[in-house]
């Protein structure tokens, strides 16, 4: 089975870039399911009901979140409603949603999970690796993709070192920084510690540089904008897992500049 993965989305134009791409993507790949994390599709924080559905709409089947799943108070109203949009199952004080979906694909169970990091992360959390490990008691069988969502990159191996031979895949998110590290473990999950973003490519992690640096730097910017203008990058990854022993079997990146695969500088 294949599963098309992309990076964190972050506003219209990571939405846009997805729009124009997947139409190709699904004729190149021919995945049979398609993910993405949505956490920073509407403005780069959060996601309401309109950007949800747009993911919805151009051929996305999971949109997984992160830690600013509830930056828009408005998901309590619509996020039990969607039983495709996936929250962080390891939060605390937080009963709407869920933190795992199961999906029938042509008759094979397919479970996405998301969960986040506790590595220089603001939110209270419980343990990911217990939380996950509730899910997966919960689930009898089948495919089983983590999106964790963390800071840490050495977090993210760790976890996925201990969840190796027992979920399908552990597919970082977060830093919107695409690495360099895909591979399948020895036990047959496949790893990657950020799967990167989809967005403007000339920003700072989606976001237009200049007000980045006063932000950052002066403290005099109310808030970091997104650049509606110039090119747009994809990130995501193309997983393919034995339907039969629901361990991965091989994992490819992609980076997309325009519809166009990058070429190193």
């Amino acid at each position: 089975m294949r599963i098309l993965f992309f990076g964190d989305i972050v506003g219209n134009p990571g939405i846009l870039a997805v729009s124009d791409v997947l139409p190709s993507l699904l004729k190149r790949f021919e995945p049979d399911f398609v993910i993405a994390n949505g956490e920073n599709a509407t403005r780069g924080f959060g996601i309401n009901y309109r950007d949800a559905l747009r993911l919805r709409e151009c051929g996305i089947d999971a949109v997984t979140l992160g830690n600013h799943w509830r930056n828009r108070s408005s998901i309590d109203d619509f996020i039990e409603e969607l039983d495709w949009l996936i929250r962080p199952c390891n939060v605390r004080n937080y009963d709407f949603g869920q933190g795992y979906a199961t999906f029938d694909v042509d008759g094979v169970a397919l479970t996405v999970v998301n969960v986040l990091g506790t590595a220089f992360m603001k939110e209270e959390v419980n343990s990911p690796i217990v939380s996950v490990q509730d899910v997966l008691n919960d689930v009898s069988e089948g495919i089983v993709i983590v999106d964790y969502h963390g800071e840490s990159t050495s977090e993210k191996a760790t976890f996925a070192y201990y969840f190796d031979g027992q979920v399908s895949a552990v597919l970082g998110t977060h830093t919107h920084v695409q690495t360099n590290d895909a591979r399948v473990l020895p036990q047959g999950t496949a790893f990657i510690s950020d799967v990167g973003m989809c967005g403007p490519y000339e920003s700072v992690i989606g976001f237009e540089p200049q007000s980045v640096i006063r932000r950052l730097f002066y403290g005099d910017a109310p808030r970091m904008e997104i650049s509606e203008e110039g090119k747009r990058c994809v990130n995501a990854i193309v997983l393919d897992v034995d339907p039969e022993t629901y361990l991965a079997t091989s994992i490819q990146t992609l980076y997309l500049i325009d519809g166009k695969e990058r070429q190193d500088a």
